[in-house]
């Protein structure tokens, strides 16, 4: 199973936990399924900081024991772990990262292709509607936030491997929302922003970041920073998350 050579964005050269098994009191591993269980397929987690992604595993072995999972620094180390067997899912832990960010983008939809049939599954702290929706843009099967409980994440995890998508409850109802607000000739913020601050409104309203604005709108970065800065005094807010959440209470 050949995988693509990845850049630094997940590299980490910390070993791996390695799959099954979770290193005991003694340094020893020792196998978390009992002989005779039956057992699941291979989940990888991939995640460069080795605290987050070995206590995600572990929580996800104590959830459900047949489960097998292996944790590593990067993807290069997958084909090293699971051999000739192919994984049955793939987390990618983004953190704090943007998938609306192009460089984030471009990297997740490239490992989701190279991947093919397997379901890649991403684990991210933010739930907003622009990043969920740009994760699935890119072939996702998945989209957990960090917010969510570990029972959450398993069954989300579960789902993508049966042939379904994840994603979080917060993102369809703020959806549900703004298809309510334009079903129903909502326009509360008429008159309020000039024709291109409107636009870069509705930008915001989904979470893009400002690069995709950018780029999006035919616009200068640094002019979408201005228009952001016009629309925060406009709706006296101090930064984008009450920029957000002031749009979202004017539109209920």
């Amino acid at each position: 199973m050949a995988h693509p050579q990845i850049s630094d964005f997940w590299n980490d050269a910390t070993k791996p936990l390695h799959n099954g098994h979770l290193p005991d009191a003694n340094g020893l591993g020792r196998s978390d399924l009992d002989e005779g269980r039956p057992s699941e397929g291979l989940v990888m987690i991939v995640d460069k900081r080795a605290l987050e992604r070995e206590c995600l595993a572990r929580g996800l072995i104590e959830h459900n024991p047949t489960l097998r999972v292996s944790a590593v620094g990067s993807l290069d180390e997958i084909q090293h772990i699971a051999g000739d067997e192919e994984p049955s899912a793939i987390l990618v832990i983004l953190g704090a990262r943007k998938v609306t960010d192009q460089s984030v983008r471009a990297e997740l939809a490239h490992l989701i292709s190279e991947f093919g049939t397997v379901p890649v599954i991403v684990v991210v702290d933010s739930d907003e509607p622009g990043e969920v929706l740009a994760a699935l843009e890119c072939g996702a099967r998945g989209y957990i936030p960090t917010s969510v409980t570990v029972k959450v994440a398993a069954e989300a995890i579960g789902l993508a491997r049966a042939g379904g998508i994840f994603v979080p409850a917060s993102c369809v109802l703020a959806l549900r929302e703004i298809i309510h607000s334009t079903a129903n000739g909502v326009r509360p913020l008429s008159g309020m922003f000039t024709t291109r601050e409107a636009a870069v409104v509705e930008a915001l309203r989904t979470g893009k970041a400002n690069k995709i604005i950018a780029y999006e709108l035919n616009l200068c970065e640094s002019t979408v920073k201005v228009h952001i800065r016009n629309i925060m005094k406009k709706l006296k807010a101090t930064n984008r998350t009450e920029v957000a959440y002031k749009l979202r209470q004017m539109l209920l």
